[in-house]
């Protein structure tokens, strides 16, 4: 016998984290359940590859800086006399992660590419999914980019606009979908205040019509561009405001006019001065912050690499989007996109988690008998039910996605009918999507947090550590992130709030309900076997009779209930549908074990199939699992 010291005795082996694209197995039937066949063998080579990317040690590297190195304001935010200036210093993390995002076209995708039709939504957020993990919280100024381009988009075909508004929306939407780095725009999203979170009734920003004594035309230094910085004057305080470093912003505020409801303006966050003469003394002129200053950044528990801080506005030049009091529905075309994001972003840390999960129990040996994780039935019926649970999100969040991409594309776009999945008529779609838009992040974001922790502990202590030491096992990091997920753009309350009032609507409750039943009735149409079919059903219409029987305030206090047995159905019935699309022991055994926890069968007989089929869920069922295996990167 000997000691163990510092450097001698055992080590563990560390585990390795496979390419997701073909290691997911979610991933892999989400992408056969809603991608035609054809289109799937054409993107698969280009996704491997990102799959790839996204995994080397230069991506982490990054991740490290970006976590290490965070955000600040030079001096504090004054110059060495005092006077307030405020600039934001970013890490070369932060900077290489944003531009490695933006080169790859995480969102130019769906605005630059024709080819996928109704499908680019799903290709595009698979992608997201798998960059998520590794893209240390820059695919959130690149939701609120992607939703600004929509936004543009829609009006950039509008009559009403004048020849300037025209070039002015044109310039940024160019930015917005550019895949150039030193090109591109990302974008704000500032709504929240001190006087409520997703509450902006109460929004205390003011914009004024006031053009611009001088000349409107101001360059931009680093761009070499002319740009109208807009007529209205905005003075106000943002609470919290993420990406900070962003270009342009979308954000609402009160006009003299309309001060019991909000409008939506566009402002570039920067501005050029010819005035300002350079400390240097040899160059005169200067970019600088648009009327916007930068009180402090935001201390957070996690997506500690983000820059989110508090803004001042005084004399923020910008231009109202839409009809002046209808901010909420403007603003509503961003939350749509931002709210997937967020949904997708929880999932991709999940997944991420389980990667490195399976990894772990792969090289992991315990007990006396030096058994694998991987080995261990207990450990193994652990982290299948975390699958399923995961399996089962992705199920909801990919068919919102798909929806989203059928609301964006033309009519022959929607009649191309998906082999699996019912096509709701088009005129059904929008109230499909309205409902959904709401209850798939305050269901989704919610679980995945427990989910997440799941797999954070199957790694046991090492699972709590950071591990910046090897970047790619780091489960805490992901933990903390996906926190966030049931808080931001709506919290779980908020949001179950506003499916309630959805499906309760004066005038449109109605279609949203029958939208939702189109759904559930069709795709059990589809379902051959009957063991649950009649009970999803059954659930359903005892849910809608209850929607349907009671007031909203009546509803309200029991929102969060109702919301989540709204996705439970959809779940079920997308269930079902992927049981039936691709048999397999192993989708039937997680389909079988979510309908009975979820209740819609009581009773029955225990989940069996023992340790090989937990395995066969977990690792898929032509994996070899044991001792011999040894996984790559």
């Amino acid at each position: 016998m000997k000691p163990s010291s510092s450097n001698t005795g055992f080590f563990q082996q560390q585990p390795t984290l496979k390419n997701q694209w073909h290691d997911d197995i979610s991933i892999q039937r989400i992408s056969k359940l809603f991608l035609p066949s054809p289109l799937l063998t054409k993107i698969s080579p280009e996704i491997s590859q990102l799959a790839d990317e996204v995994l080397t040690q230069q991506i982490f590297d990054w991740v490290t800086d970006a976590e290490r190195n965070q955000p600040y304001l030079r001096g504090n935010g004054r110059d060495p006399f005092s006077k307030p200036k405020t600039e934001l210093i970013l890490t070369e993390g932060w900077r290489k992660l944003s531009a490695f995002g933006i080169s790859k076209g995480f969102v130019a995708i769906n605005y630059d590419t024709t080819e996928y039709g109704r499908h680019t939504r799903i290709i595009q957020f698979l992608r997201c999914h798998l960059w998520t993990g590794s893209c240390a919280n820059t695919l959130c100024p690149a939701a609120m980019q992607d939703g600004a381009a929509r936004l543009l988009q829609r009006h950039l075909t509008s009559k009403n606009l004048s020849p300037i508004q025209l070039s002015v929306f044109q310039n940024a939407y160019n930015h917005l979908i550019s895949r150039d780095p030193s090109y591109a725009w990302t974008s704000g999203q500032w709504m929240t205040e001190r006087t409520g979170g997703s509450d902006v009734s109460e929004t205390e920003t003011i914009a004024i019509y006031s053009p611009f004594p001088y000349s409107t035309r101001q360059p931009l230094a680093s761009q070499e561009e002319s740009i109208p910085l807009g007529p209205y004057s905005i003075s106000g305080f943002k609470f919290f405001s993420s990406a900070t470093d962003s270009q342009m912003t979308i954000l609402l505020a009160k006009t003299p006019t309309h001060q019991n409801s909000v409008t939506a303006f566009f402002a570039p966050t920067r501005r050029y001065d010819p005035s300002v003469i350079m400390p240097t003394g040899n160059q005169v002129g200067s970019e600088e912050l648009n009327g916007i200053s930068i009180q402090r950044l935001k201390h957070k528990f996690g997506t500690q690499s983000l820059p989110t801080a508090e803004l001042e506005l005084k004399d923020m030049r910008g231009w109202m989007i839409g009809q002046e009091g209808k901010g909420i529905q403007e603003i509503s075309t961003i939350l749509t996109i931002t709210r997937v994001y967020s949904s997708v972003t929880s999932l991709g840390y999940l997944g991420r988690a389980l990667g490195i999960a399976k990894g772990y129990a792969m090289v992991r040996e315990v007990g006396r008998d030096r058994v694998k994780l991987c080995e261990n039935s207990l450990h193994m019926r652990t982290l299948s039910r975390v699958v399923g649970e995961y399996h089962g999100l992705m199920l909801l969040v990919f068919f919102t996605v798909g929806l989203l991409g059928l609301s964006e594309r033309g009519e022959e776009d929607i009649k191309t009918e998906n082999e699996f999945v019912p096509t709701p008529p088009k005129e059904m779609v929008p109230y499909l999507l309205r409902v959904l838009s709401s209850l798939h992040k305050s269901y989704v974001c919610e679980k995945t947090v427990s989910l997440v922790y799941q797999c954070m502990a199957s790694l046991g202590g090492v699972g709590y550590m950071q591990n910046v030491e090897s970047e790619y096992m780091n489960v805490s990091r992901l933990f903390r992130d996906a926190c966030v997920g049931a808080i931001w753009e709506g919290t779980t309350d908020v949001l179950a709030s506003d499916t309630v009032r959805a499906l309760k609507h004066p005038s449109q409750g109605g279609k949203c309900v029958d939208s939702v039943e189109w759904f559930v009735y069709n795709g059990l149409r589809k379902i051959t076997e009957g063991v649950f079919k009649e009970k999803v059903k059954s659930e359903w219409e005892g849910l809608k009779g209850k929607i349907e029987g009671k007031s909203l305030t009546e509803l309200l206090p029991e929102a969060r209930d109702l919301t989540f047995r709204f996705a439970e159905i959809f779940i079920a019935v997308l269930f079902l549908l992927d049981v039936a699309a691709h048999p397999g022991e192993e989708i039937k055994a997680m389909c079988d074990k979510f309908l009975r926890e979820k209740g819609f069968v009581v009773g029955g007989h225990e989940e069996g199939g023992g340790l090989k089929l937990d395995q066969a869920i977990v690792y898929g069922p032509n994996q070899q699992v044991g001792s011999k295996v040894d996984s790559k990167l």
